[in-house]
């Protein structure tokens, strides 16, 4: 757990007090790697000179807005996001979670309670067990490192994010198996996933356009209707 409190952090909010009530809160938890911002630009130069490994991002930025600075973001790099927001609207929060954020909390919150989701999602990204080395698989033409998190196909390699690399070891833990949507939810978002049904869908359809030769008509990973999916890795086809 102690390695965990050595990730480096990154506050992105407009307001100065919310941005110094988190990070006293968070100090207080044991992280010190603390970077902050008031404002997508600013947001944006500390994620690409400080290289932070999880960033709290504020919905509504004065520059901006934080949808738009996760899509930035994620040209390059895949850390973990939780976004904040005044606003409680499920378009909004599927949004963000459609965008690859990984947790969504309205405003006003419980200091704490962002603490315990920040850390939970600290666990999930960064405390897998090192010993356990995942193994490289295909399906058709492609590749899949599921220890670099990376799809290789006719030369050419495609990372996967934090969200897409967990369903797919579920999957893989599983193969041939049905998985539930319920059970892959859990595995990437924790106790903490009721209603994320729509979200797993997302990362689902972009798992396929990785992975799949036709993604609208997929071979390996399946849709059962009704329960889940299903992935039929090479060895059990």
């Amino acid at each position: 757990m102690d390695t965990l409190k050595n990730k480096k952090v990154l506050i992105v909010d407009d307001e100065p007090e919310i941005r110094e009530m988190i990070e006293r809160f968070l100090r207080k938890e044991g992280f010190f790697r603390i970077y902050k911002a008031g404002s997508f630009a600013q947001g944006l130069s500390v994620a690409r000179t400080e290289k932070p490994d999880v960033a709290i991002l504020d919905v509504m930025l004065p520059d901006g807005d934080g949808f738009s600075l996760l899509s930035t973001l994620r040209s390059f790099s895949d850390m973990p996001v939780l976004f904040l927001s005044a606003r409680g609207e499920d378009e909004d929060r599927l949004l963000g979670l459609g965008l690859g954020a990984d947790d969504y909390i309205v405003k006003p919150f419980l200091p704490k309670e962002l603490t315990l989701r920040l850390t939970g999602i600290l666990k999930r990204v960064y405390a897998s067990n090192a010993s356990e080395q995942l193994p490289v698989f295909r399906l058709g033409n492609q590749t899949i490192h599921l220890e670099s998190a990376m799809v290789s196909r006719d030369g050419k390699e495609f990372p996967l994010t934090a969200k897409e690399h967990a369903i797919l070891v579920k999957l893989y833990e599983n193969q041939g198996r049905i998985v539930t949507s319920d059970a892959l939810c859990q595995a990437v978002w924790g106790d903490d996933s009721f209603g994320y049904e729509n979200a797993l869908m997302v990362h689902v359809r972009r798992i396929r356009e990785k992975i799949e030769e036709d993604p609208s008509k997929p071979a390996f990973l399946l849709t059962v209707r009704g329960l889940g999916y299903k992935l039929l890795a090479q060895e059990s086809r």
